[in-house]
């Protein structure tokens, strides 16, 4: 059975820092695209950050680019979201997923069920 397990969020003040964490069971990430999605209060989904299968090369949304980080430990199956300088628009739930044919970004695949992150003084 394969899963998609997200942890890591919670609250935070602008900016601070928090790091997702995506553990996997069921699938090896190495053989799959994977990435970050969120969406927040009244805003559409949006792939954040995602990790190509093909080369490694990285995606970033403008929105976040430069403040946060995708990475994965193969050793541990786990793929991580470093995310810094938070700011109130940030706010979401966020979700990681595993798309075996996915080129740069999942598009089908797995999902995990979320780990919800609020930004707010």
């Amino acid at each position: 059975q394969v899963q998609l397990v997200e942890s890591g969020g919670g609250l935070v003040q602008p900016g601070g820092s928090l790091r997702l964490s995506c553990a996997a069971s069921g699938i090896s990430l190495d053989n799959y695209a994977i990435g970050w999605f969120r969406q927040g209060p009244g805003k559409e989904f949006e792939a954040i950050s995602c990790i190509s299968k093909s080369d490694g090369a990285t995606y970033y949304a403008e929105s976040v680019k430069g403040r946060f980080t995708i990475s994965v430990d193969s050793t541990k199956n786990t793929l991580y979201l470093q995310m810094n300088s938070l700011k109130p628009e940030d706010t979401a739930s966020y979700r990681c997923a595993a798309d075996p044919y996915g080129s740069t970004c999942p598009i089908t695949g797995y999902w995990g069920q979320g780990t919800h992150v609020t930004v707010s003084s």
